[in-house]
């Protein structure tokens, strides 16, 4: 059994805290927000929840340093934006000398990197892990049958996430290629964003499902800047990430341009999920990685100029359709 530091108290996080709770395993959870603390200390579990049944195995800690000095290992489970942050703490308490395991999608803004390239800034390759996949959170509360990929750079990091996350319900597969998983799961919200306009407007599932191998493309190309394998982007971490997040209302990327494609604002939009939207982030990230590098991501660019430069959404989906794309073209 394993003494776990989970570092996150979102949608997503809270459940996997739950997942590796019911896998026999101590859960030591440190998190920013009070409210989702209190009530979880209150026996209330998480109020965004209430009818999810939080294992009474985890126990809410506020001191970082109090989670450094227990654990065994971390799993963290924050904003894209927030993620370098918190690295920079643990390493301040000296806590980045053990496993770390990133299950956050996104790409850093400010460096275009991918969020496992900047855990390597602070961590030794052999010690980072990465969890990913076509996981909707509710799913996975409600014991539906899931799978999601294990990503470590050797057969132990990859063994040690299939310990803390496999379940007769949630099944684990094993890769190497941590860059692919890591990317697979950023690009991803950002065309479920464009799905989502999609549906906002009225148009139907063959509209979204162009939107999707569109999508693919996408991912592929960028994968090839970040050195990632093609066949991860053929994989659960990749189009079967992009499927579930590109056409599920549970989907809060999806639900975001939902909204946008049915005349909400942005601000309102935000409102309205009530969740963060690591897609708006990512869509930033994105655009200027493609940009910088010439890459060519028409989806991508048209998400940015909606959601960065006031560009109508049905104006943007609309000049996405009238393109043309080489049918056979996966580059």
């Amino acid at each position: 059994m394993a003494k776990v530091g989970f570092l996150g108290t979102g949608a997503w996080g809270i459940t996997l805290a739950d997942l590796i709770a019911k896998n026999g395993h101590e859960v030591l959870l440190w998190g920013i927000e009070e409210d989702v603390l209190d009530s979880l200390e209150k026996g209330k579990g998480h109020p965004k929840f209430p009818a999810f049944p939080v294992s009474s195995a985890l126990r809410v800690v506020r001191s970082l340093q109090e989670v450094v000095e227990e654990c065994d290992l971390f799993v963290e489970c924050v904003t894209a934006k927030g993620f370098r942050p918190v690295l920079e703490k643990l390493f301040t308490l000296g806590g980045l000398d053990r496993p770390f395991i990133i299950t956050s999608k996104g790409i850093e803004q400010e460096t275009g990197q991918l969020l496992a390239e900047v855990a390597l800034e602070y961590i030794s390759s052999d010690l980072i892990g990465y969890m990913s996949g076509p996981t909707l959170a509710k799913e996975v509360m409600q014991g539906q049958p899931t799978a999601a990929v294990a990503a470590g750079k050797n057969p132990e990091m990859q063994e040690l996430v299939c310990r803390l996350f496999d379940s007769p319900t949630f099944c684990i597969e094993t890769s190497f290629d941590i860059m692919g998983v890591a990317l697979g799961g950023a690009m991803k919200n950002v065309i479920a964003i464009a799905s989502g306009i999609a549906e906002g407007l009225g148009f139907g599932h063959n509209t979204k499902a162009m939107l999707i191998v569109r999508g693919l493309r996408e991912m592929c190309r960028m994968a090839k800047l970040k050195g990632a394998r093609d066949e991860t982007c053929y994989g659960l971490a990749g189009i079967g990430d992009l499927i579930v997040t590109g056409v599920s209302n549970l989907s809060r990327n999806f639900q975001f341009g939902r909204f946008l494609g049915e005349g909400v604002d942005i601000d309102e939009a935000r409102k309205k999920v009530g969740m963060v939207i690591e897609g708006e982030y990512t869509v930033l990230s994105a655009y200027r990685l493609g940009q910088k590098n010439h890459l060519d991501l028409p989806i991508t660019y048209a998400m940015y100029q909606v959601l960065y430069e006031g560009k109508n959404p049905r104006e943007a989906l609309l000049h996405l359709l009238e393109e043309r794309e080489a049918a056979a073209e996966i580059q």
